[in-house]
């Protein structure tokens, strides 16, 4: 089993930045993709970044050039580096973790991310 827990979200002003990070632990013994998702409220999960173990990255056009994903592969960690907040940009946001040749993902709880005057 493989426990995700995430930190950093808040409420912040637009324009403003934060960071958000995930560690995974338990049962890791192979490679991995790690990234993010998020949930707005009455919409779909979409994905906002991920990064492969040797660091290719994904990024969706919406938050491409203000969002940055990066990963510690000492720590099983994830973070992603969000600057010039939109209150477009306000959901919860998730952490996940899949292993090489599975289709499985592992979710973290969710952070709640709110941006707003």
């Amino acid at each position: 089993q493989v426990q995700l827990v995430e930190s950093g979200g808040g409420l912040v002003q637009p324009g403003e930045s934060l960071t958000l990070s995930c560690t995974a632990s338990g049962s890791i013994f192979r490679g991995y993709a790690m990234g993010w998702y998020r949930q707005a409220p009455g919409k779909q999960r979409e994905l906002v970044a991920t990064i492969t173990r040797v660091g290719t990255t994904n990024t969706a056009d919406s938050v491409k050039g203000r969002f940055t994903i990066s990963r510690d592969n000492a720590k099983n960690a994830v973070s992603l580096q969000m600057n010039s907040l939109k209150p477009e940009d306000t959901a919860v946001y998730y952490c996940y973790l899949r292993f090489l040749g599975t289709s499985y993902d592992y979710w973290g709880q969710g952070t709640q991310v709110t941006v707003s005057n």
